[in-house]
């Protein structure tokens, strides 16, 4: 497993890859490190999906919206929790939804009542940030809740992408 660092204006990014999909992506200050399957990689800078990886940041970050399809992702996790992030990825660039939403949405795919809460630590353990939209998940009420990287992070990258729409 191989991993490169990327410079973003909201801080620094870990990208870490198989050598041909992406496994995780992650602000380096974050929250859930216990999560991190990144225990034995090595540092490397010409590995062809880290450097497609880097230069989709880069147009993310030039509000060109690039999309999530062009990179091959490889989530690492439970059933339920890969069945959330897969749901992520259906949230439009600029757009939100809500933890109560896709909440209901794994109910009626799981055929059991889902609560926002375990959709929330689905959502909070997203291994793919940013690629991985986790950032658009928002409280019933609009308020912005819970996010690995801060409410900060968060906030920046939800105005980034408005501000393109």
């Amino acid at each position: 497993m191989y991993y490169t660092n990327y410079n973003s204006k909201f801080g620094e990014i870990v990208i870490v890859s198989d050598g041909e999909s992406i496994l995780e992506l992650f602000f380096k200050e974050q929250k859930h490190f216990d999560y991190i399957i990144t225990k034995n990689v090595i540092l490397k800078n010409n590995i062809p999906i880290l450097n497609e990886t880097c230069k989709w940041l880069d147009r993310y970050f030039n509000k060109e919206n690039p999309s999530i399809k062009e990179l091959p992702l490889k989530f690492v996790g439970t059933n339920f929790r890969k069945l959330v992030w897969n749901l992520l990825l259906d949230i439009p660039y600029g757009g939100t939804t809500t933890y109560l939403y896709l909440a209901n949405r794994v109910s009626k795919i799981l055929n059991k009542k889902m609560s926002a809460q375990a959709i929330g630590g689905a959502v909070g353990h997203n291994p793919i940030a940013i690629i991985v939209p986790c950032h658009r998940v928002i409280g019933t009420n609009g308020d912005l809740t819970g996010y690995a990287y801060g409410l900060d992070i968060k906030k920046k990258l939800l105005d980034l992408e408005k501000n393109n729409i």
